[in-house]
């Protein structure tokens, strides 16, 4: 749901679009005027016509190349006339209409009041209610009440092959939201948008670019929905209108295409002025690049900045968040609010999200070095001067001159980077807006490797020679709801110079309400869920052996000797912590092989009951011995 200030802006938007296509192309007669004398050019002044919540004022607008009489445009403009708009559009031709000041006056919600002030508007070649191309020079936006204060201005505004009965026929005739849809613009651009408001932020847009907008008739006319949507957030009235007019809104709208670029946000936040910026965002409905991509996205606060080479979203749908919705609308009950699994529920097809070349760049930390202070303390009073040095006070020496006894000296460090090449996510299905599969890939993760103190294992590599990692990692699961079972098909790390860490298996007892993010949930989880399968490869690609050293070096022993003890222990220790069973000796068999060769270490291990073992069984085992016993393992080395 969009917060309230964007709805605001949106309704705003959608106001002034009308206002610009409505007065600045004034409309036709009832009766084409088949009967005047010659072409000729008709001013009338003072037009003021209330559009719902706006008002509309062009202090004067002129037909130029038509046939129509002053009072005949006089008359199509009056606000009480009984005659459609989209049946007095559809008949009007003329060479251009210019409206040198349009203004348009918006009310509500609630407090808020807007005005939008155009510039030189003119519509060229109106035929039969269509425009081939509406120009104006800029506009100027002012918000004078209400929370959300501030002003903007437009550079130009060009939009082609306007079809003035259609953009009436949505905006304010019902329809049943099946009809065809219905094309609005052919294109339409909007030049050097600025806009401050009173929080301090700051938004610029370079361009917008549209193509092919347009849309179906809903059953509260375009203008009803809107206000439906933009009153309905209240949390305490009946909701199903809010869900129905929400439903219609997006399915009804069709966008071919549309593409921002050079869009910054700047914030003076008191902790610190941000700058957020994209280069160029598009959206397209169809083709291979279909969906949504952002180039070039930067964020600055401070010393810290982070750039994102391309982020896109392909695959996406709004048809959950329809579909939940129009569920919500045909409830025979309404209610406030929306609960929890109703949220999940709106959540869109996700589809695939792909993000490149992302660099971080980190405040630089600062290392104090206080220098040892001389002890400059004066001799206490009345003390006697030392007879072996003059009472006077010695001359420093030149090294002393400029030393300050309390000086602090900073070295700034170089400031940490993170950076990742690629990262993917896919995602299946939605089954109450959880995806049916998952996979998450990161390729080329960088970063420095003391970034990572205090983590599990991770956090262990700067001890032992590792000072910048390079990182792949994946993770790909699969929910199947029906047979409650999560898996794990693929959750695998590895690190250049390192090695790699790979882990699957199958987890019982698993629905989606895993996922709901409540508290109960994941408890229950812990009840219901088991262990199925679980296989294990450890592959080395140097990590061991800087282990070997590091623990030789603090034991004071030589490599081999203690490669030789943890042999030892590998084949006599592992199998009595785990019970000295088959599958014990296996295991450590395995493990003292890859000690002597370190390469590779491979676990299979299978429940011996269907069920799995559950979790909280071997939360409750008194021994691991207990929990292998109800095992099926094999283990290999190399």
């Amino acid at each position: 749901m969009n917060h309230p200030k964007a709805r605001f802006r949106l309704r705003s938007a959608w106001a002034a679009t009308v206002t610009l296509a409505l007065l600045g192309l004034a409309p036709a007669p009832l009766a084409a005027q088949e009967g005047a004398a010659a072409v000729q050019d008709v001013t009338v002044n003072d037009v003021v016509i209330p559009l719902g919540g706006t008002l509309l004022k062009a202090p004067k607008l002129t037909a130029s190349g038509t046939r129509l009489s002053k009072e005949d445009l006089a008359a199509i403009l009056r606000p009480d006339s009984n005659v459609p708009w989209e049946q007095r559009l559809a008949r009007l031709d003329a060479g251009s209409l210019t409206v040198p000041v349009l203004v348009s006056e918006n009310a509500g919600p609630g407090e808020n009041r807007q005005t939008v002030t155009y510039r030189d508007v003119v519509a060229r070649d109106i035929r039969a209610g269509r425009v081939g191309e509406l120009t104006a020079a800029g506009a100027t936006v002012s918000s004078v009440a209400g929370p959300n204060r501030g002003s903007g201005t437009y550079g130009q505004v060009r939009a082609t092959d306007l079809d003035l009965a259609a953009l009436s026929r949505l905006y304010t005739v019902p329809g049943d939201g099946k009809g065809a849809v219905q094309r609005v613009y052919g294109t339409i651009q909007v030049s050097d948008v600025t806009y401050s408001d009173a929080r301090g932020t700051t938004v610029k847009i370079a361009r917008l670019d549209g193509r092919d907008l347009g849309g179906r008739q809903v059953p509260d006319g375009w203008s009803g929905a809107f206000a439906i949507v933009a009153n309905g957030f209240d949390g305490a009235s009946d909701r199903r209108p809010l869900a129905a007019a929400a439903a219609d809104l997006i399915d009804a709208t069709s966008v071919g295409s549309l593409e921002m670029q050079g869009l910054s946000v700047s914030d003076t936040d008191p902790k610190g002025p941000v700058l957020f910026e994209i280069g160029r965002a598009a959206y397209t409905s169809s083709g291979s690049e279909g969906g949504t991509t952002l180039d070039n996205l930067s964020m600055t606060r401070g010393a810290l900045r982070i750039h994102v080479g391309r982020v896109a979203a392909l695959g996406t749908s709004l048809a959950p968040t329809v579909a939940t919705l129009q569920g919500i609308a045909a409830e025979p009950t309404g209610g406030a609010g929306f609960s929890d699994v109703e949220m999940r529920r709106l959540t869109p097809k996700l589809g695939t999200l792909t993000l490149t070349d992302l660099s971080i760049d980190l405040p630089p930390e600062a290392e104090a070095e206080r220098a040892a202070p001389r002890d400059v303390r004066p001799p206490a009073r009345g003390a006697l001067p030392d007879p072996g040095r003059s009472a006077r006070t010695p001359e420093p020496r030149p090294a002393d001159r400029t030393a300050d006894p309390l000086a602090v000296t900073v070295s700034p460090r170089p400031s940490p980077r993170v950076a990742l090449r690629e990262a993917a996510l896919a995602f299946g299905p939605l089954t109450d807006g959880v995806p049916s599969a998952t996979r998450i890939s990161l390729t080329g993760l960088s970063l420095p490797a003391d970034l990572l103190a205090g983590a599990p294992l991770l956090g262990l590599l700067p001890a032992y020679g590792y000072r910048d990692l390079d990182l792949d990692l994946v993770a790909d699961a699969s929910l199947d709801e029906k047979a409650r079972d999560l898996a794990l098909r693929e959750v695998t790390i590895s690190g250049r110079d390192i090695g790699t860490v790979r882990l699957s298996g199958t987890l019982g007892g698993i629905g989606p309400e895993l996922f709901s993010g409540t508290l109960p949930a994941a408890t229950m989880v812990m009840f219901s869920g088991s262990a199925k399968t679980l296989n294990l490869t450890v592959e080395n690609a140097g990590l061991f052996e800087r282990f070997l050293a590091a623990q030789s070096k603090d034991l004071s022993l030589k490599p081999d000797e203690l490669r030789k003890e943890y042999v030892t222990a590998s084949l006599l220790g592992v199998p009595i912590i785990l019970g000295n069973s088959a599958a014990a000796k296996g295991i450590g068999a395995a493990m003292g092989q890859f000690v002597m060769k370190p390469g590779k270490l491979v676990v299979h291990a299978k429940s011996k009951e269907p069920a799995g073992i559950g979790f909280i069984d071997l939360g409750a085992a008194r021994s691991p011995a207990a929990v292998l016993d109800r095992l099926e393992v094999e283990a290999k080395a190399n």
